[in-house]
């Protein structure tokens, strides 16, 4: 029932004695996602403990080094150790020109499938299986380098069988896949049994959302709706809100914001610029508007526990 986010990295362009660049690993039921790959993210993959030979699924949100110069490097590594599961990478159509043309000039050959999935500037589903989906949604940096957001969203699961209740009213085995999906029972003499007294609802699905590199935009909270957790980038505190604008990118106050409008129920800061060894004074800025607020650091890992249906 893990559904959890491990902080790989939380720096910005220049990484720092801290902070590595950005990366970070989501583990949602022992399925592992890679989030963004910055320079030295296999380092940090040990480094935590994270099993990255479970890694099967890789997203990168844009072609700025600081999220993907890590990617050529771990790639490399999985081969060496003779890796042979197929990887799936999901980014800019650019991104596989750039692999390609590294192994080439390395005179490389993998030794498993590299999978390539091109992001479109347009909301879409790009991932799914049986306990997860995974969309995406445009965000706005700078011209030469689009940025998608990614929402992962576990399934609804189904209802759980009250096998003292399905007993006492004798309901046959073949009809117990029906009430995991929420019908009623019906007797022989015609007696309707509610499926609330023969089963017992699933957890609430759980979400996480990751927004990096962004203006802010009060639209983009659309596309995050009532997530549990949110990442959102806060490269500088609000007394640089000019050179936010400039740079594409949000300050502490406007990732706080972006969580109100999106009525998250929790906030992490991150993608901090080099200027703030201690990013505290962030924290204080955004929990003046959304008081639920953590930031992340190298290492941190974050759970999402399992919650009763409201």
């Amino acid at each position: 029932m893990k559904f959890e986010i491990t902080i790989l990295g939380c720096g910005s362009a220049v990484p720092t004695l801290q902070r590595n660049a950005a990366a970070q690993v989501l583990n949602v039921l022992e399925r592992y996602f890679l989030i963004d790959c910055g320079e030295g993210t296999q380092q940090q993959l040990r480094r935590f403990k994270v099993p990255y030979n479970k890694i099967n699924h890789i997203f990168i949100s844009h072609l700025h080094g600081d999220h993907f110069f890590g990617l050529i490097g771990l790639l490399s590594s999985l081969s060496l150790q003779d890796r042979k599961a197929e990887l799936h990478v999901y980014s800019d159509k650019r991104l596989q020109e750039i692999i390609e043309f590294q192994l080439k000039v390395m005179n490389t050959r993998l030794n498993f499938p590299l999978i390539f999935h091109h992001l479109e500037r347009e909301p879409a589903l790009i991932y799914e299986d049986k306990a997860l989906t995974v969309r995406t949604f445009p965000l706005k940096h700078r011209y030469d380098a689009p940025v998608t957001g990614f929402l992962f969203t576990e399934k609804e699961r189904e209802r759980t069988i009250r096998r003292d209740m399905t007993d006492a009213f004798q309901v046959p085995v073949a009809f117990m896949h029906r009430l995991k999906k929420g019908e009623d029972f019906v007797t022989p003499d015609g007696e309707v049994i509610a499926n609330c007294r023969l089963t017992m609802a699933p957890p609430a699905v759980r979400s996480y959302a990751y927004m990096t590199d962004t203006l802010f935009r009060e639209c983009f909270a659309e596309h995050v709706k009532g997530v549990d957790l949110l990442y959102h980038e806060s490269t500088y505190g609000n007394e640089f809100e000019d050179l936010a604008k400039e740079t594409f990118h949000s300050t502490a106050g406007q990732a706080a914001r972006m969580a109100l409008l999106a009525e998250a129920k929790h906030l992490l800061l991150g993608h901090f610029s080099s200027r703030y060894p201690d990013p505290t004074p962030l924290l204080k800025q955004a929990r003046e508007i959304f008081p639920n607020t953590d930031l992340c650091y190298d290492g941190a890992v974050f759970e999402l526990p399992v919650a009763k249906r409201g």
